[in-house]
């Protein structure tokens, strides 16, 4: 490769570089206008579109010019939360972070719950012996509610393996 060759590829490396820095950060934005912390968006949205398998949580303080403690507690969120994974690399002390493929049926599951960890919450606060009144009501409406939306959740994942099979064109699970 000449030496021209080798400052165009690394070019295109800096502008697809740039542009996965750049996405990060717009994904960052909408994950705080949601309501969530921009740094937790700025490593979902560098681990969507990142092209290696995993990175390394010093790469991803770097690539995201973030605190190295910024990073450490966000993966932590994050792996919590079933939007990310660690990877173990066998001799290597250092943290490792991918992004499955289908992190979004696994946070429905995730979702789930969270959910039923509100139900139970509700069903406990019935048995402090709320009897009358208003918070009896918000108690087993709230879970009333949270038993309706688990139950859909199912419903949703078993709809949505169901379309991904139909968009790869394999047979329904």
């Amino acid at each position: 490769m000449s030496t021209d060759d080798a400052a165009a590829t690394a070019e295109v490396v800096d502008e697809k570089e740039a542009a996965r820095r750049a996405f990060a950060e717009d994904f960052g934005l909408f994950w705080e206008a949601a309501g969530s912390p921009r740094m937790e968006g700025r490593i979902l949205g560098y681990l969507l579109i990142m092209d290696a398998p995993y990175i390394s949580s010093a790469d991803l303080a770097s690539v995201l010019n973030a605190s190295a403690g910024s990073v450490s507690t966000t993966t932590r969120r994050l792996v919590e939360g079933g939007w990310v994974r660690r990877h173990a690399i066998p001799g290597d002390r250092s943290h490792y972070f991918r992004m499955e493929n289908d992190v979004w049926g696994g946070w429905l599951a995730g979702e789930r719950r969270f959910l039923e960890k509100q139900r139970d919450l509700m069903e406990r606060g019935l048995e402090l012996g709320f009897t009358d009144g208003d918070a009896r009501q918000r108690l087993i409406n709230g879970r009333d509610y949270m038993t309706w939306v688990i139950s859909y959740h199912r419903k949703m994942l078993v709809d949505w393996e169901a379309a991904k099979a139909e968009r790869d064109g394999t047979p329904k699970p």
